[in-house]
Order: C-alpha cells, then structure tokens, then sequence
C-alpha cells in the first residue's frame, strides 16, 4: 500500500481547533528568514489555512495582511470570524497572537473557481524564460546560515543576482522558476506564501532585506503541477517605503496569482 507523504509546508501550518473560531499554529523554524523570525508569506499562509477552515467557499480569492509584529517559532493562536456569506463570495478576518500581543492580522474573501463563468482576459504575458532544466540555481553552492526558508524553496534563473556576487545591478527586477525544493505541488494555499518566498528585488539597489508592512495577493486561478513562472519588481522607494509586485505562472502559461506589499527598509 503506497503512503502518502507528508511535506513540510502541510506539517507547518497544521492547526489545532479548540473550537469553531479559535486554534493554534506550531510556527516553525524551517521558513526563517535572515532576521531570524519566520517568513512573513508562511505567517499569511497559516493564517489562510486557518480563515478556510469554516470558509462558505473553497477557493481563496484575495488577502490582505498585516504583520504587525516579528513572528517567532513556537505556538501561535488565531482566533476566526465570519465578516460576511454571500453567493458568490464570503469574507473572514483572523488574528494571530504570541505572547498575548497580536503579529498579524488577516482578512480575505472566499469564492468557488468552479462557479466563475464570467469574462476571461489576460494582457500580460508570461516572462519568456528557457525551460527550468536549462537554467540553473543561483544559489546552488550558497551559504546562508540561518536563513531556513532557502531550503525549503528551488529557483532557476538565466544567470545569478547581481547582489549575490557583490555587483547589484541597480534594476530592481527579476524573472525566474520556483517550486517547493520537497516536491510538493502549488495550490492555493501555498500561493500566499510562494509569492514572498523570493529574496527581494530591492536588493539589486544594493539594500539589505525589508520588513514587510502589508501584503495583498489576488489568486487568479488554481494553478497545476510543476514549475512556477515568476516575476517581481520594484518601482518606488520613498521615506525607506518601497513596494514589490509579483505576478506568478503556471506550467500552463496560465496566469494564477498577483502580488503587492509594502515593506519598510531596515
């Protein structure tokens, strides 16, 4: 009899309910970032785990979060409520809290990609990269101490970041492939995390990672198995405020996500 397995992204935002509207997150410290606290899209892919629990629709449409705190490994409890059911859509807010203060604070809204028969129309294109297998991994031979949430992720790209070899390019943009480094496939969950799962564009303006202020993601579509297109870019700094837009493909071509945070330099 064949065993499923289980992934380290299902294994880390697995919830205890304790009720209808409360449960608790055993952050861990496999999605850290240099800083040393967990990945702020792991933070909101938890929490939307926790808001679909009891959602009315399936399909998560779009979040918005605020990180109001540095998370840090260990338990985490959310409390869930309902803001609105609709027909076609249905809207939840949640918060989570460590230490009795509150690091993050979630709402989105639910629908049923199964039910969406309106107008369809895509103007943007998906960036013309060479197939995965023919780039290679820019981090490939890196050391990263501390920085756990690398190695949960792989990346290809026609050549490395001007930042990792001591030469910013001064373009804060960049194309690449991305998939969970454990095999696990893409699906709506885990959208929320991949598209801050990147080392930052800002980066290529010779500027150390920023602490992200707010986050929205629109989900697109369910995307299918393999290689995620990426896209991010930077086009605004102002007062050491500076946003990041990701735009991800499917192995379809098919537009499946979008992405814009604020983030605060350090």
């Amino acid at each position: 009899m064949r065993q499923s397995i289980e992934h380290d992204f299902d294994r880390d935002t697995r919830l205890d309910w304790y009720g209808e509207e409360s449960c608790t997150a055993q952050l861990t410290d496999r999605w850290n970032t240099a800083t040393g606290h967990p990945n702020g899209g792991y933070l909101m892919a938890v929490g939307v785990r926790a808001l679909q629990e009891h959602a009315a629709h399936p399909d998560p449409l779009v979040v918005s979060a605020f990180f109001l705190r540095p998370g840090s490994p260990g338990p985490a409890d959310i409390r869930v409520e309902s803001v609105r059911e609709g027909r076609r859509t249905s809207t939840r807010e949640a918060r989570m809290c460590q230490g009795g203060q509150e690091i993050l604070r979630i709402v989105a809204t639910f629908t049923n990609f199964d039910q969406a028969d309106g107008r369809s129309l895509s103007l943007a294109r998906m960036p013309d990269l060479a197939p995965p297998d023919d780039l290679s991994d820019p981090l490939a031979g890196t050391e990263l101490p501390g920085i756990t949430v690398a190695d949960r992720v792989e990346y290809r790209t026609a050549q490395p970041p001007g930042w990792l070899q001591g030469q910013p390019s001064g373009d804060p943009s960049m194309t690449f492939w991305m998939r969970f480094a454990d095999g696990r496939q893409p699906d709506l969950a885990s959208l929320p995390f991949l598209a801050d799962a990147a080392y930052p564009a800002i980066m290529e303006l010779g500027e150390m990672p920023s602490a992200t202020v707010e986050l929205t993601i629109h989900l697109r579509d369910r995307p299918v198995p393999g290689w995620l297109a990426c896209q991010i870019s930077t086009r605004h700094v102002a007062g050491g405020f500076h946003e990041e837009d990701c735009d991800i493909w499917d192995s379809r071509g098919v537009l499946v996500a979008q992405s814009r945070q604020l983030a605060l330099l350090p």
